[in-house]
């Protein structure tokens, strides 16, 4: 991070040319260039709790030590300032200001420090003003406190700067700063924590701070990541939007109360992550991981089509990726029952140890995995878990049987197919209850090739399946279905052709004898039994025997008999046509019904 030192913007009066400092009471020289007794019979004069004005003022360490050891309290061993004013003022060699005491306002408003600048332990009772102050250097403020309100608006950290376990009683405004890498773990901000328009260019943690009142990010911009890890937010409703060009990490962080996450980042780590009340996730470009996050109320994730803005113009989103979608990639260990996600990719997402998955709601354009291009129809591909595409990526005997099915993540434990189908079966239901029924047949048919592969369950069971799967893939495949139909319909057809019609068409035979006594007359008709066809196979294939076994086909579809003389081995035939190709229609058109229905 690169910026330029701040010129300074008023003369203060001291006698000697180019300085700008302000003169010492009774004076013309600042105290950098008070003679040497001047400054021993002014640094005399002071005590712990004096007024100091040292405004523009060029003060050296050496200058700094003399000047606050003018000011020690002898019982505490601290030096204790009253109202301080360091306006402008700079401090070449470093500033040493630890366990300091300013009894009252304290003003480094564009001060400079190009080199090590110390407040550990220091303690600020009133207003701390360090607004447009260039820090060059490393700079400390571990464990101060702030008891009055704070301004760091527009001060510049150029190397690393830490507030560890540093408090802030009442407001601190930190807008329009630029941190390098700073450090506000186990911070407290009592009162709000305006950190609008803050620009962190470096590694920046929160970890364990607290925030007692709102923080506000609006228009923050994390270069390298930020870290809210175990940080507690009691009452901030709205937490951005902000841009993280890497993870923004709200891992066992806890939320009090009803707030809305905006942010845009390359990843968002929600683990474990509490919320105690509502929440909405308006994220862009992340991949979100919800791994154990407690959801005791509802809480939304949505993606946002549009940049955010703050104000009048969009955030720049610079180094994030082409795509602004939002992606989950894991929910182990939710209660889904408050979940609700909308238009967020799930294609990679690991379902695995969620619970309460049946009642997870699922919104708008949400989109899950695929299978392989070699191993799907390319005109309706079904929708799979990632689970499954780890399971086959796995389980494949052959690498040809793997390829294209993603491996699980290193970490990830492998999961049998029985756990993979009460996740397909879950999500079903999720699917079903929201009027989803096409994609929630998908969760049906990975249900069922689940159970077709699953080792544990009974040989008969798993043959019943297969044959389910091979006739109509579940009920969902129509097109299987039909080709069965047409397959048995052909064979059926031909069957008829050669066996199943008889040579000839049995042709009744009236036969009796009449009796002259009373004019009684007895006859008898009988019919044939039909004679099989002989002769080569060419000679049967005709047009006429042809209608004939159409006709017992299509009546046989639909469970009729033709009425059609046949041969034994016709009779037997139609009699199997009548049970399996109805079943066969049947199948066909629950698939259809199964992809049209809502």
């Amino acid at each position: 991070m690169t910026h330029s030192s701040p010129e300074r913007r008023y003369s203060y009066g001291c006698g000697r040319p180019g300085c700008c400092g302000t003169p010492v009471a009774g004076h013309s020289d600042c105290l950098a260039h008070l003679e040497s007794a001047d400054r021993a019979r002014y640094l005399a004069s002071l005590h712990p709790g004096a007024d100091i004005d040292h405004r523009g003022t060029t003060l050296g360490r050496a200058l700094v030590d003399e000047l606050l050891g003018a000011v020690r309290d002898p019982e505490s061993r601290r030096p204790v300032l009253g109202h301080a004013r360091f306006e402008e003022a700079v401090f070449p060699d470093g500033a040493f200001f630890h366990e300091a005491e300013f009894s009252s306002e304290a003003h480094f408003r564009a001060a400079r420090f190009p080199r090590f600048a110390g407040f550990r332990r220091t303690r600020f009772a009133g207003p701390a003003d360090f607004t447009d102050a260039c820090f060059e250097d490393e700079s400390s403020f571990v464990q101060a406190r702030f008891e009055g309100q704070t301004l760091f608006y527009g001060a510049r950290f150029h190397g690393e700067a830490e507030f560890l376990s540093a408090r802030f009683h009442d407001v601190a405004w930190m807008g329009g700063a630029r941190f390098g890498t700073v450090q506000f773990d186990s911070a407290g901000f009592d009162g709000d924590a305006d950190f609008n328009r803050v620009r962190f260019d470096g590694e920046t943690s929160f970890t364990s701070a607290e925030f007692g009142g709102r923080a506000t990010f609006s228009g923050a911009r994390f270069e390298c990541g930020v870290s809210f890890g175990w940080a507690h937010f009691a009452a901030t409703p709205v937490l951005g939007p902000l841009v993280s060009r890497q993870t923004l990490s709200l891992r066992n962080a806890v939320f009090d109360g009803p707030v809305v996450i905006e942010a845009a980042a390359s990843g968002l780590d929600c683990g474990r992550t509490r919320w105690a009340s509502t929440a909405t996730l308006r994220l862009r470009h992340a991949d979100l991981d919800l791994t154990d996050a407690v959801c005791e109320y509802p809480v939304t994730v949505a993606a946002r089509a549009t940049p955010f803005a703050a104000g009048p113009h969009p955030l720049p989103e610079d180094g994030l990726s082409g795509d602004p979608g939002v992606r989950l990639v894991s929910v182990n260990g939710v209660d889904a029952a408050h979940l609700m996600l909308h238009d967020i990719d799930l294609s990679a997402c690991r379902f695995a140890g969620a619970v309460h998955l049946d009642q997870l709601r699922v919104d708008g354009w949400c989109t899950f995995a695929v299978p392989p291009t070699a191993t799907r129809r390319p005109w309706s591909p079904r929708k799979v878990l990632a689970e499954e595409h780890h399971w086959r990526a796995r389980a494949g005997r052959t690498p040809g049987r793997r390829r294209g099915w993603t491996k699980a993540p290193d970490g990830t434990p492998g999961l049998r197919p029985a756990a993979i189908a009460a996740l397909y079966r879950q999500l079903r239901k999720s699917l079903e209850d929201g009027r989803n029924e096409p994609d929630a047949a998908d969760f049906y048919y990975g249900e069922m090739e689940m159970r077709r592969h699953d080792a544990s369950r009974m040989m008969s069971e798993r043959a019943l399946v297969t044959s389910y799967w091979a006739l109509s893939g579940y009920g969902l495949r129509a097109a299987r279905a039909l080709i069965w139909l047409l397959a048995a319909m052909t064979g059926t057809l031909l069957a008829m052709m050669l066996w199943g019609l008889p040579a000839d068409d049995p042709k009744p035979l009236t036969k009796g004898r009449q009796v002259a006594v009373g004019q009684d007359m007895a006859l008898v008709t009988e019919t044939p039994d039909p004679v099989n066809p002989a002769g080569p196979v060419a000679g049967r294939l005709t047009t006429e025997r042809f209608e004939k076994a159409v006709r017992v086909v299509i009546n046989s579809v639909v469970f009729r008999s033709s009425g059609q003389e046949l041969t034994t081995a016709g009779t037997y035939t139609e009699m199997a046509s009548r049970i399996t190709e109805p079943v066969l229609l049947g199948l066909a058109v629950l698939a259809v019904r199964n992809r049209v229905k809502r």
